[in-house]
């Protein structure tokens, strides 16, 4: 593994306390924004790699700081840590991937495992702008990583062989619940688990404000709201129930809960959520294009 650059200065933020960095790494984050600060994080807390076998790649200082609070190293530009960590994320915008990739492809080391989880960007446009060969995984993780409760999609490239898209699947699986699918179905798999907290934020939101239009306060009803999602979630993992089949064992016949259901089927609730999960795939289909 070739040695990382020293740093010039202002260029590298490094762990209060540490030299230099480190000669190499198990993970390189090229974007700090907020999923690398989610799979970074993620990571620590569960011990599958200590902070200090982590590097972020990051343009704003402001950014950087965050990771170096945490005991992780920083640098302003990708190109100086590329070739020197068994696995880059890239975890920066569709819009930018080509250029970031363009600017530090030449750097990724032999045998490392390049891994992007920008929407819309297929495994065949990165294999691209690398080397021949170089092994390229998609990821599609979600916000939850943060807390170890991710959801991460993940389709393996032309060049990724089955240990490839498996070491990568393992890092992700420490962070939360994985599934290796076709990467033909990736847009749909995101429009659902990555871009799902937001939907499930929104309905958390809405639920808590009814409940203060009914006479709530905001902390009750957001805390009402909240719990009663975490533990309806946890009891369809649980048991395998039927999302129809829990919503028919809480309704009773001339009841409040199917007056409940009524008006919101009558609101469009389930139309509004199929319409934008087939927003959220368009948008990414234009994005890989």
């Amino acid at each position: 593994m070739p040695n990382v650059p020293r740093c010039a200065t202002g260029a590298c933020s490094v762990p209060s306390g540490d030299a230099a960095m480190s000669d190499a790494y198990a993970l390189a984050i090229v974007g700090g924004g907020r999923m690398g600060e989610a799979i970074a994080a993620g990571l620590v807390a569960s011990g599958v790699l200590a902070a200090d076998r982590i590097v972020v790649a990051e343009p704003s200082e402001q950014r950087r700081e965050v990771f170096v609070r945490q005991g992780i190293a920083t640098v302003a530009d990708g190109h100086e840590v590329a070739g020197a960590a068994e696995i880059v994320v890239l975890a920066v915008k569709p819009q930018v991937i080509d250029a970031v990739l363009a600017h530090m492809a030449d750097e990724i080391a032999p045998g490392a495992v390049v891994v992007s989880i920008a929407v819309g960007v297929t495994t065949s446009r990165l294999e691209a702008l690398l080397p021949a060969g170089t092994p390229v995984v998609r990821v599609m993780p979600n916000t939850p990583t943060m807390v170890g409760q991710g959801m991460a999609v993940i389709s393996g490239g032309s060049a990724a062989s089955a240990e490839h898209v498996e070491r990568v699947r393992t890092l992700f699986e420490a962070v939360g619940e994985t599934v290796v699918i076709g990467e033909q179905a990736q847009d749909a798999a995101a429009a659902i688990s990555g871009s799902g907290p937001a939907y499930a934020a929104m309905f958390v939101d809405a639920l808590a404000r009814a409940g203060v239009r009914q006479g709530l306060s905001r902390d009750v009803a957001q805390a009402l709201a909240i719990q009663t999602l975490r533990g309806t979630m946890e009891l369809l993992s649980r048991t395998g129930m039927h999302p129809e089949e829990l919503v028919d064992g809480v309704t009773s016949p001339g009841g409040t809960t199917i007056a409940a259901v009524e008006a919101l089927e009558a609101g469009g609730l389930r139309s509004a959520v199929s319409d934008g999960v087939a927003a959220a795939v368009r948008r990414a289909k234009e994005l890989s294009s």
